[in-house]
């Protein structure tokens, strides 16, 4: 049997739907030799590509988080200076199932990535999504949580509703 080329599998259809992503991640789950395949679509030319790519790579970190560890430096180095939106808030999702996996160093440049985020990205996903990171890692790290309240507080105002709202839940279980 042939098996499919993920890159092919992963384009067309609806930018916002997930197409053919959890068929990818099912062949992975069945093959982890295969990962690396759909670690190098993240290069594709297709922004569909690497949206459905990073959807997939959180997917498989769910079910075999394992599968990912060797990755670490890859996701830190390399897939956080991807300027795709889908690529970052996959990012802190990754980076907080995979935190306990990272070395201190791993941790801090992860920690970075994530204030960079929240400090200069607009996206409401990736502003979300990397503020509910580093608020759970701030539930461990008081210098973590003195850097973050600022940013809370700045962002609690914020027009976007689930913006506002995700920040002052946060405020609250940090205070």
């Amino acid at each position: 049997m042939v098996e499919e080329n993920f890159e092919e599998m992963l384009t067309g259809g609806h930018p916002n739907s997930l197409g053919r992503t959890i068929e990818v991640v099912d062949a992975v789950i069945a093959n982890s030799d295969r990962l690396e395949e759909l670690y190098q679509c993240y290069f594709s030319d297709d922004e569909v590509v690497r949206l459905r790519t990073s959807n997939a790579m959180k997917r498989v970190s769910r079910e075999k988080p394992e599968l990912l560890v060797p990755y670490i430096d890859n996701f830190i180095e390399i897939i956080s200076r991807i300027e795709q939106a889908s690529t970052q808030w996959t990012l802190a999702n990754l980076f907080e199932t995979l935190s306990s996996d990272m070395s201190p160093e791993q941790m801090k440049k992860a920690k970075d990535i994530m204030k960079k985020n929240l400090k200069s990205h607009d996206d409401w996903i990736v502003l979300n999504n990397s503020m509910q990171t580093l608020g759970n890692w701030a539930l461990s790290d008081e210098k973590l949580k003195k850097w973050l309240m600022p940013h809370l507080n700045r962002l609690s105002t914020n027009a976007r509703k689930s913006v506002s709202g995700r920040t002052k839940k946060l405020i609250k279980s940090l205070s």
